[in-house]
């Protein structure tokens, strides 16, 4: 059964998704057909037949609200009280506060004295209105949290709403009505930037979304233009993109020069020249020239639209981390009500007398008691990280996959379209008998300039990289498995593998000795000639990436103890890669099974252990590894599917980028959840020696949540993370 996804106002925390499991699980059949992503107040129920109308009757009975899920959020759907009205009800609090205790101040005509409130004053009067002022604040401070107190009371449940409520309420009946009304609108306020926060991070992934535009403008026969709608361009249409416009599909490049911006996509912070045959994807901004663009991948299946896919199915694939907060919260919060309680009732019990005083002390431990800067830093920090790295062209599946990544161990590469470029390239050209390479070179791109192999666009890249004009040959004939035959200038020439040299008896003793060279080089070698003799050799190998070494040797700078090569290559072409690259040890001539091996062999070392691959042949031992993670854009979609990270720039540079942000929001997630336990240590501690106050537990509180989210949005701005 298909999945069905719901937006629900109102759920910012654990404790909502708690009570939307107990009052809608019954609903559809269980817990495990619920999931929920709290930074897009998001529920996606599956495998049931349970009708909206009841799930989201069952979600009004916990206070929320739920509709059907839409990826973008019209503010003229909802009312202007739904978007403002915490702010709005947080504001006249706080004026209020002010309000009452400024009415207080006039009244006894000493600031102290109404700072100092009723404490220990029995003959101290409150003047009726500031009272009135205070009961309005609190009334405004507390109007979403009481229905949910309520709630969670007839649901026999401890949540922070509740324990605000009652320590609220509390303060009211020993007549600290400034310190209740002050806990009532630093508790709204602390809700308020929350909100903020946490709407932070939802926009910094939810603006993906507005990446690409909503119509496209398709060229008809004729050169006739039509604007469609970017869900109805079908493949193989032909759209066109005028300068300053943003790309609309994935496709290629049919007519017309300009440069495009990839940085959303694939974070490169140059933009890349573009003309005709050259890749485009959707979301990138062409800027400065007019693209005729052949489509070929429809609007549901555009790289973006992936991206953003593969991001919400992030979401419910947790960290570790996170669900270990989450059952620290459920046994956490019990344990300081029992507390709380002791506290009320041992100390007047043993010691005499002091009701009020105990009864205040237990208060405070109620307000600290709430878990909520503990829960929120966790998921805030993971999906700052996931969508800093989004920008930076790494694009990680989940937050689960982002802790793994930060305890890494070891990491194996697949060589071709890995390491090297993924192609042949001429990597030497040896002449003979007087000539020059140019020589050599000329007459080479002449004859291959009638061929498509690999090899023959190998060599008319070198040719036109290094200027060389292409002369005519004729009567060009293929020789089938050899090489190829053309006449230049009225003179045969031939061109083809070592065996054709030999087969035409025309090799020497040096000819052949710099061919086996370059072969133990791990080179294939092709060579021309004439009907006389060997004009020269050139050695044609996949070519190593420009960042592969310094990669490598930044992920050993940043703490990866072993670096493999697992390739299906021969063994002097992997010796070869595997010199010019530095990484520690290499494996060839390895068909997908035995690099699947490799990699659980690599894991049995010690240490979680990445898979790096493009190739349909590296996703099972992708999938075998720890943490695999695909090239993304030249690699093939199984690759990109099975992996749990992808490098859309196929920049190895990301990597050691990766590992080290990774390690940075590890350290931040230790770092949130040290300082909100310490502090909430020290609140207990001064509650128990009867020192602590609750607006100090409820500043404290707030101060502890909104440090741990502006901790954790940091990572947002991560750059070159250390």
């Amino acid at each position: 059964m298909s999945e069905r996804a719901f937006r629900v106002e109102g759920l910012d925390c654990a404790e909502e998704v708690a009570a939307l499991k107990r009052a809608v699980a019954p609903v559809v059949g269980g817990q495990d057909r619920l999931r929920f992503d709290i930074l897009n107040a998001k529920m996606i129920v599956s495998g049931t037949e349970a009708k909206d109308g009841a799930i989201l009757e069952a979600v009004a009975g916990t206070g929320m609200t739920a509709r059907p899920w839409r990826d973008r959020l019209d503010k003229g759907e909802e009312s202007w009280w739904r978007w403002h009205g915490r702010a709005v009800m947080t504001a006249a609090s706080g004026a209020l506060t002010v309000t009452g205790f400024a009415l207080h101040w006039v009244f006894h005509g000493s600031f102290l004295e109404a700072l100092a409130g009723t404490s220990g004053e029995t003959a101290h009067v409150m003047p009726g209105w500031a009272v009135a002022a205070y009961a309005g604040s609190i009334a405004c401070g507390a109007w979403y949290v009481i229905p949910r107190a309520f709630r969670a009371l007839r649901g026999l449940r401890a949540d922070m709403n509740l324990l605000m409520t009652v320590a609220v309420f509390g303060a009211v009946v020993l007549g600290e009505w400034a310190e209740a009304a002050m806990v009532a609108f630093l508790f709204s306020l602390a809700l308020l930037l929350e909100q903020w926060s946490i709407g932070r991070a939802r926009h910094a992934v939810s603006a993906l979304l507005d990446l690409t535009p909503a119509t496209a403008r398709v060229l008809k026969r004729g050169g006739a233009e039509t604007e469609k709608r970017v869900e109805d361009v079908r493949f193989g249409e032909t759209v066109l993109v005028r300068e300053g416009e943003k790309i609309p599909v994935d496709g290629v490049v049919a007519a017309g020069i300009s440069s495009v911006n990839q940085a959303p996509i694939t974070g490169e912070s140059k933009s890349l020249p573009k003309k005709a045959g050259d890749k485009v994807f959707a979301g990138t901004l062409n800027e400065n020239g007019t693209l005729e663009i052949r489509i070929e991948r429809e609007a549901s299946d555009t790289t973006l639209a992936r991206i953003i896919r593969m991001v919400e199915e992030a979401r419910s694939r947790r960290a570790a981390s996170e669900r270990w907060v989450d059952q620290f919260a459920r046994v956490y919060t019990p344990i300081m009500i029992l507390l709380s309680a002791a506290l009320i009732a041992i100390p007047p019990l043993i010691m005499g007398g002091g009701w009020a005083r105990w009864f205040y002390q237990g208060l405070v431990i109620l307000v600290i008691a709430c878990p909520c800067a503990l829960v929120i830093s966790t998921p805030v920090s993971i999906v700052a990280a996931m969508a800093s790295a989004a920008r930076h062209g790494v694009l990680i599946k989940g937050g689960v996959f982002l802790e793994t990544c930060g305890h890494l161990k070891a990491i194996a590469f697949d060589k071709t379209g890995t390491l090297t470029h993924g192609r042949p390239d001429v990597q030497s050209v040896v002449p003979f008998a007087g000539y020059t390479a140019v020589d050599v070179l000329s007459r080479a791109t002449a004859i291959e300039s009638h061929s498509n192999h690999p090899t023959a666009r190998a060599i008319l890249r070198r040719g036109r990289d290094t200027g060389i004009t292409v002369e005519r040959a004729d009567g060009f004939r293929a020789l089938p498995g050899e090489g190829a035959e053309a006449v230049i200038d009225g003179r045969a020439f031939w061109i083809g593998s070592h065996r054709l040299m030999d087969e035409r008896g025309q090799g020497t003793m040096d000819t052949h000795n710099k061919a086996l060279t370059l072969e133990d080089a791990g080179h294939s070698v092709v060579v021309l000639g004439d009907e006389e003799h060997i004009h020269g050799l050139i050695g044609l190998a996949d070519g190593v990436r420009e960042e592969s070494a310094a990669a490598i040797s930044a992920l050993r700078a940043a703490g990866i103890s072993r670096l493999v090569m697992l390739t299906g290559d021969n063994e002097g072409t992997a010796r070869a890669v595997a010199a010019a690259t530095g990484v520690d040890e290499y494996h060839s001539e390895l068909l997908p099974g035995d690099k699947v091996r490799a990699v659980r062999d690599l894991a049995k070392r010690g240490g979680p252990v990445a898979m790096v691959g493009d190739g349909v042949n590296d996703a099972p031992a992708m999938a075998a590894s720890a943490l695999g993670i695909a090239m993304g854009a030249i690699g093939t979609d199984a690759a990109i599917e099975t992996a749990d990270v992808a490098l859309m720039s196929d920049d190895l540079s990301r990597l050691p980028w990766l590992v080290r942000h990774s390690r940075r929001t590890l350290r931040t997630i230790r770092l949130n959840i040290a300082f909100a336990l310490a502090l909430k240590a020290v609140f207990i501690a001064l509650a128990l020696g009867g020192s602590a106050t609750l607006w100090m537990a409820i500043a404290a509180d707030m101060g502890a949540s909104l440090l741990v989210i502006a901790n954790s949005l940091r990572l947002l701005r991560a750059g070159d993370a250390q």
